[in-house]
């Protein structure tokens, strides 16, 4: 299960960093880290937007294929699942299934 974190994680950075590229959301600063920080904002705002997306048309009961689809934009179609554990090592042997 770790690819669908990593995807998870690595997806919506590249959707920050494309819509602030396209949309020209950047401030025209000649600081490449107020760029590097409106990115990462902006995809912390894509994560959020679709993972709520995902959790109301799980209580709502939306057509499934609305879950799906947010959870595709977020690089995997179904959030990663794991047991309630409070040993590490059995995380991490979780993740790698």
């Amino acid at each position: 299960m770790l690819l669908p974190s990593l995807l998870r994680t690595v997806v919506p950075l590249v959707a920050g960093w494309i819509i602030v590229a396209a949309t020209g959301l950047g401030f025209s600063l000649d600081s490449d880290t107020a760029q590097t920080a409106i990115a990462f904002a902006v995809a912390g705002a894509y994560y959020l937007v679709f993972r709520l997306v995902e959790r109301v048309a799980e209580k709502v009961a939306w057509p499934a294929w609305v879950k799906g689809a947010a959870g595709a934009l977020l690089g995997y179609a179904r959030p990663p699942r794991y047991k309630p554990t409070d040993d590490v090592a059995d995380l991490i042997r979780q993740s790698r299934r």
